[in-house]
């Protein structure tokens, strides 16, 4: 159940910083707002995820995931560009979200 809490953290955290562009500053009310409680359910599920899985695995998973997506979600909806060394950046965060993952399943 824990993985599913840090899942549903994740999805939600990258929801809230896709619309977080959207809100202009919040500036703009639907974006937001979904910023806003997408940031709340976020933390809240985060929370329960870290009872049972190490703090620095939740977080390494929370994190790096995020910023995979939010810079893939960045190029494809915002146009926003990629250069070499960002896509070896995220490859690097990548490698290193598999190897704090399967550190954690060898070490039980």
């Amino acid at each position: 159940m824990h993985w599913l809490f840090l899942f549903i953290a994740i999805i939600s955290e990258i929801i809230a910083t896709s619309t977080l562009k959207a809100s202009e500053g919040f500036t703009k009310l639907i974006p937001s707002v979904i910023t806003v409680i997408g940031y709340g359910i976020s933390f809240y599920f985060l929370s329960l995820a870290v009872k049972s899985i190490p703090i620095g695995i939740t977080y390494a998973l929370w994190s790096g995931i995020g910023i995979i997506c939010i810079t893939t979600i960045g190029y494809f909806f915002y146009k926003e560009p990629l250069n070499w060394p960002t896509i070896i950046g995220i490859a690097f965060i990548l490698i290193g979200v598999v190897i704090v993952n399967l550190s954690n399943h060898t070490s039980h």
